[in-house]
């Protein structure tokens, strides 16, 4: 197992260095004048050449790459001050830490993240489950049929609804908020409850029909039919022996599906108007500032890397043939 995470660690290293390598050289690439974009309309020459020389725009592309990576690891010093590790860089936009900021905004982003995929697996699996366990019952049927129809929704049509029933119209909840789980745990719930279902929302109809399913083909194994010709419970079969094996389509997919969770986030922060890393990207990419997309790039290419060494480790545990392979 300890040479399956090294493993994984190592190629995680290697992406992010290349998403970096290559989110920097499509930003060089492009036809922008940082410095004059920093500078406003009513720049003098002497200006702008103090902000490039400030910006390190003066640099060889090169060394401007060199001295971005290598500030991640040892910091790097800047005009107004030193930026310690890991340092992004400083925005051009603002001129604030890239650091700084993304870690203001992070906690929002995966306490989103982190929200809809607690609610989708809990419901998802759960309801597929239920409808395994009682096939061919009415239940199954509902679960099956408004899984179909949830998996049609998509979060820029049904969150204008939610909000428009739950806080315009009948003024139940409040607008969505991010206050710190630190500071109030009963508050950061109920600001991110509505944003939180609404991500979840297709993720849960598509847990629920693959969770169905997995059971359903676990159930029909022969070492399952095996166990039940024994005289073993139904409730103990059901847990025993196929609960488990039907996980490992299901772990497969989150670590894909936690890519799709994260950029999901763009579009409910935008939504709802939250001021996560998905509207920090999108106000780095509309301004041109590099240090702010190339920062928040590798952040989320991070956190997804991370996750799925997690994934793939819960994977290993269920499937001893993944960590041997």
């Amino acid at each position: 197992m300890l040479q399956f995470i090294i493993r994984r660690t190592v190629g995680a290293v290697v992406t992010l260095f290349l998403i970096g390598a290559a989110t920097f050289f499509l930003f060089v690439a492009a036809p922008s004048d940082y410095a004059s974009l920093a500078c406003g309309r009513d720049c003098s020459p002497a200006r702008l050449e103090d902000i490039r020389e400030a910006l390190g725009l003066n640099l060889p592309v090169a060394q401007q790459f060199w001295d971005f990576m290598s500030g991640i690891v040892v910091g790097r010093d800047f005009p107004d001050g030193h930026c310690a590790a890991p340092c992004l860089g400083q925005s051009f936009y603002s001129g604030d830490m890239v650091w700084d900021t993304i870690m203001d905004r992070f906690p929002l982003t995966i306490s989103l993240t982190i929200g809809a995929m607690v609610v989708f697996l809990t419901v998802g699996i759960g309801a597929g489950m239920l409808a395994a366990y009682r096939r061919g019952s009415a239940i199954d049927k509902i679960a099956t049929g408004t899984s179909m129809v949830l998996s049609s929704f998509q979060i820029y049509f049904l969150g204008p609804i939610v909000l428009l029933i739950f806080v315009y119209s009948t003024g139940w909840v409040e607008d969505p908020k991010y206050v710190p789980f630190t500071d109030d745990p009963f508050g950061w719930l109920a600001g991110l409850w509505i944003p939180m279902v609404v991500m979840a929302t297709i993720f849960t109809a598509q847990y629920t029909r693959m969770a169905r399913a997995s059971l359903v083909e676990q159930l029909a194994e022969e070492h399952v039919r095996t166990a039940r010709a024994k005289g073993m419970p139904k409730q103990y079969v059901f847990f025993r022996y196929a609960w488990r094996g039907s996980l490992i389509p299901i772990v497969t997919v989150l670590g894909i599906d936690l890519s799709s969770l994260l950029g999901g986030g763009v579009v409910t922060e935008l939504t709802f108007s939250l001021q996560g890393i998905g509207r920090l990207a999108v106000d780095g990419a509309v301004n041109k500032d590099l240090p702010l997309t190339m920062g928040v790039m590798l952040v989320g290419a991070f956190v997804i890397l991370l996750l799925n060494i997690l994934v793939d480790i819960v994977y290993a545990w269920i499937d001893p043939r993944v960590r041997l392979s």
